[in-house]
């Protein structure tokens, strides 16, 4: 099973994290504000993912690693 890692408080809700999951399991985390004033992306059915990487490597700031 694959593991979605996000630097939380570097991230700056662009929200192309988002765009970019093919299993749309990726969002905006609405209810959370990490230390810059965002909301942070998060992964809310881990079980889902299946480590394409594509988050990771769509995201400008490398806030985002994947296990597998």
């Amino acid at each position: 099973m694959a593991k979605v890692i996000f630097d939380v408080d570097r991230c700056k809700g662009c929200g192309l994290c988002t765009t970019a999951c093919p299993k749309k399991i990726v969002l905006m985390a609405k209810d959370k504000i990490n230390v810059k004033g965002y909301h942070p992306a998060t992964v809310d059915e881990m079980d889902k993912c299946i480590g394409c990487a594509f988050c990771a490597t769509i995201c400008p700031d490398a806030v985002i690693t994947v296990e597998k």
